[in-house]
């Protein structure tokens, strides 16, 4: 199979060698990698110059955004600058992070996994992050059938038909939602444990924290579904201040009557799907 890699990048000086070079070692190495070199202030595009420069299918391209950490928007356009230098001549897209370390043989593993199902859409992983102890432990918020937005594998029948990826919080669940919306199916493999060089959120604005909820309302979940997501969230991350930013930025989002994700159409089925796994594990 085919397939092109695109990683944002802004400031990940620290990681992005490590990041880079878990990608060269592929044993099916991808078509083409395109590294977004966004608005970085440090060695970032020395890094990925280092890397052009020893393989010919590596890119670099240099785009200038807001300097700021803000979860969804700045990473997307990145991504879509990556997205406009390639063709469509490709088996599975992936959006990667700088900050992540893969097997050697994750991607090899990821095209079986799409040739045994076409029904199969979006594959990945697991995240592992160090413990204080130096211990690599599975930090995995969210449910064992989400992959994690920082290594996303799509196929292309599946990327196009759920029109790219959105530029906005909650970009990595809406294109689950609308994979399944278009009878896609999203698959997880604990085999496949991927190294997240930073903590979760630790580069996040403090303006991040209204848009979860912000999210939720841009998805057509409806107040009762925002509700019940924004308790199991407070408890899954044990920050119960969450469950409160997520309430405020949901009626902020209302009031300022903010552009929806998706259409009523889509939003029927995203509710429906939530309804049935908030169904599903209260009679488990």
């Amino acid at each position: 199979m085919n397939y092109y890699i695109i990683i944002p990048a802004h400031n990940e000086g620290q990681y992005l060698m490590d990041a880079l070079q878990s990608v060269v070692t592929q044993t099916m190495p991808p078509k083409r990698v395109v590294v977004v070199n966004d608005n970085s202030s440090d060695n970032t595009e020395q890094i990925i110059d280092s890397f052009t420069a020893e393989h010919n299918h590596i890119s670099k391209i240099n785009t200038k955004s807001s300097t700021a950490h803000l979860p969804g928007s700045k990473v997307i356009n990145a991504f879509n600058k990556g997205l406009e230098q390639l063709d469509d001549d490709y088996d599975f897209i992936v959006k990667l992070d700088a900050d992540i370390i893969l097997p050697d043989s994750y991607f090899e593993k990821v095209a079986k996994i799409f040739s045994t199902d076409v029904k199969i859409g979006i594959a990945g992983g697991f995240a592992f992050e160090q413990d204080k102890n130096g211990e690599w432990k599975l930090n995995h918020p969210m449910d064992k059938d989400h992959v994690r937005g920082a290594f996303k594998a799509y196929t292309k029948r599946c990327f196009k038909a759920i029109g790219g990826l959105r530029t906005a919080m909650g970009w990595d669940t809406v294109d689950e939602l609308l994979a399944q919306y278009n009878g896609f199916n999203i698959y997880t493999d604990s085999n496949l444990k991927a190294k997240h060089l930073r903590p979760l959120g630790n580069a996040y604005n403090k303006k991040a924290k209204l848009l979860q909820g912000k999210a939720m309302y841009t998805l057509r979940y409806g107040f009762p579904i925002t509700l019940i997501a924004s308790i199991k969230m407070a408890l899954k991350q044990k920050k119960p201040r969450a469950f409160l930013d997520n309430l405020q930025g949901y009626i902020l989002a209302r009031k300022e009557k903010s552009d929806f994700l998706v259409n009523p159409a889509e939003g029927k089925f995203i509710r429906q799907l939530r309804w049935r796994k908030i169904k599903a594990k209260l009679f488990q």
